[in-house]
């Protein structure tokens, strides 16, 4: 999580419970604004998307579920 995005979940926490929820809410409002379909990627899941891309993969049908072990990384 973002330094921003701790320090905002520290303020709100210092807030009388009525105020957290309409906060709450309204990041809500935000996000829903920002990407209604959530489909839009943060920075960090752009990366971790990227990453999983570049390592490779195995599709279902050729693994070996009843070892998978031989799929762990070493």
């Amino acid at each position: 999580m973002s330094d921003i995005a701790l320090e905002a979940a520290r303020l709100m926490d210092m807030l009388p419970e009525a105020d957290q929820s309409f906060a709450y809410e309204f990041i809500k409002k935000l996000v829903r604004a920002w990407d209604p379909d959530y489909t839009k990627t943060t920075p960090q899941e752009a990366r971790e998307i990227a990453e999983a891309e570049a390592g490779g993969f195995i599709r279902e049908d050729e693994i070996d579920w009843s070892d998978l072990s031989k799929y762990a990384e070493s």
